[in-house]
């Protein structure tokens, strides 16, 4: 059989004591008013069973369960955001790291140079002598189109042509591609 008790003299009675309990270990006003307001819940369905009696402990251990909960899932919330900041700290330190020892002299090795060499070697002759005086030598397109007897729109599709298979060598040194290339 179920008594009926009345949810908001129980709300009264026991609301401010409550909060100030659970506050004092869980030191958040918003989570200590959720923990209250739950654990009054639970303890109003609890005293509505012929089973159970009003008493101070059985409330007192309601709002310690639930702050201890609460607790422990901020622990671990906690140590899921040091991990993901330890995580950042070592990424942002092998960017830095990378960064400085990137030697502007060096950047362009013989590594490097080979690769670009051998892609250029596969490429036809034309495509070859064009992307060196478009890179190399820092001519215009248009100072390129005069001189190979080519349209713009030639001398693009060579140039356009060279860069995707010197990206596709190179896809290693990314980064250093676009800044030497484009």
């Amino acid at each position: 059989m179920i008594k009926t008790v009345d949810f908001n003299s129980i709300y009264e009675q026991n609301y401010r004591r409550s909060f100030l309990f659970v506050k004092s270990y869980v030191h958040d006003a918003m989570a200590a008013e959720d923990i209250v307001s739950e654990s009054l819940v639970k303890y109003w369905k609890l005293l509505s069973l012929d089973e159970v009696e009003v008493s101070d402990s059985l409330l007192i251990t309601i709002l310690k369960n639930k702050s201890l909960d609460y607790l422990k899932h901020e622990m671990v919330r906690m140590h899921s955001l040091e991990r993901f900041s330890e995580l950042k700290q070592r990424e942002l330190q092998i960017r830095l790291s990378s960064m400085e020892s990137c030697n502007p002299e060096s950047i362009y090795s013989a590594e490097i140079q080979s690769i670009v060499d051998s892609t250029l070697a596969t490429l036809p002759l034309l495509t070859q002598q064009i992307f060196k005086m478009s890179r190399f030598e820092n001519k215009s397109v248009q100072e390129i189109a005069s001189e190979t007897s080519l349209t713009q729109k030639g001398v693009e599709y060579h140039i356009t042509k060279s860069l995707k298979a010197l990206r596709s060598s190179l896809k290693d040194y990314l980064p250093l591609f676009y800044f030497l290339f484009m």
